[in-house]
């Protein structure tokens, strides 16, 4: 999964049996040298990791992850063991625990699930389904209910068309039809959003949402805004603003993990994990655009211990 886009890359004199002495010297006898498995983790790319996992266990006969489980705690750990988590399964396991127990982490459904590609979710999907003996789909229903459920189970299918042709005569029909079914009528269809926002391809919903504009002087968020409420509303939101720039979807996922009292730390070390080999140097531009600081100083300003010192690797630099 690793990109061009991400501040982390792969170290380029890899040696996968010596990453794995260091990260066991750095865990060995009394106390633990944080700084030692910073070091190791933000050099080496998620397949490097991989290596150092197999190496770790054939060559010191221990199970790394296990390892870093005993030694660390906290939100340390949670990066930590995230960062060493291939990325399907890290995704997986994120869908998991936000429906696991009382109460549900519907923010991090819409994320995961309004954010990846059909590839990637045909791939949690069957990770998913290898992990816990259950389909995906099946959990989101016993665990959402109403029209957020439905727009959940339609992202879950992986099924959007991914192609960039655009019909212009049908973006029209289709900015009318979301202009009938909200701010026509009283009442709002939402099957019509639905329907549209999580099946069309990328390059046809922006032509829909400039016709969309022209056709109710408003642009499609505002309509959302007035038209939904609750978890439908975020998660027909979160798809506009995937469509629209990615990158800036995320940006703002960050800003309001740190923004106000208190951190949401879950939102904060998913995005700065799953996506520092993806696209985290877009994610900072649109950042810094978007809220005049650099996501580095907030989170210098946000976070503290070994926790911040991590995750301003991951950012990989103050620009």
């Amino acid at each position: 999964m690793a990109g061009n886009h991400g501040t982390i890359k792969g170290a380029s004199n890899f040696n996968a049996d010596a990453e794995a002495q260091k990260l066991r010297k750095a865990m060995k006898g009394l106390g633990t040298d944080e700084d030692a498995i910073i070091e190791v983790l933000v050099h080496t790319n998620l397949s490097q990791r991989q290596q150092i996992k197999m190496v770790y266990k054939s060559t010191i006969g221990r199970d790394l992850i296990g390892d870093l489980k005993s030694e660390l705690s906290g939100n340390f750990e949670k990066v930590v063991v995230g960062l060493m988590t291939p990325i399907t399964l890290y995704d997986v396991e994120e869908l998991k625990r936000a429906m696991k127990g009382a109460g549900t982490d519907e923010g991090c459904l819409i994320e995961i699930l309004a954010s990846r590609t059909n590839e990637e979710i045909r791939r949690i999907n069957e990770t998913y389904r290898h992990q816990y003996g259950t389909n995906l789909e099946e959990d989101i229903v016993s665990d959402t209910s109403s029209m957020f459920r439905r727009v959940l189970v339609s992202l879950a299918t992986g099924n959007r068309d991914e192609s960039h042709h655009v019909d212009p005569d049908l973006a029209r029909q289709d900015a009318e039809c979301l202009y009938k079914a909200g701010e026509e009528r009283w009442g709002t269809d939402e099957v019509q959003f639905m329907t549209i926002l999580c099946t069309r391809n990328r390059t046809h919903l922006l032509r829909v949402f400039d016709d969309y504009r022209v056709i109710a002087n408003k642009d499609i968020t505002e309509s959302i805004k007035s038209e939904m409420s609750g978890d439908l509303e975020d998660a027909l939101l979160a798809i506009v603003k995937c469509m629209r720039n990615r990158s800036a979807y995320f940006a703002e996922r960050l800003y309001k993990s740190m923004k106000g009292l208190g951190t949401d730390d879950d939102t904060l070390i998913r995005v700065m994990v799953s996506r520092c080999e993806i696209d985290m140097i877009e994610i900072k531009a649109e950042f810094k655009r978007a809220y005049g600081k650099s996501l580095y100083s907030f989170i210098k300003g946000d976070t503290s211990g070994d926790y911040r010192k991590i995750l301003l690797a991951l950012c990989g630099g103050e620009d």
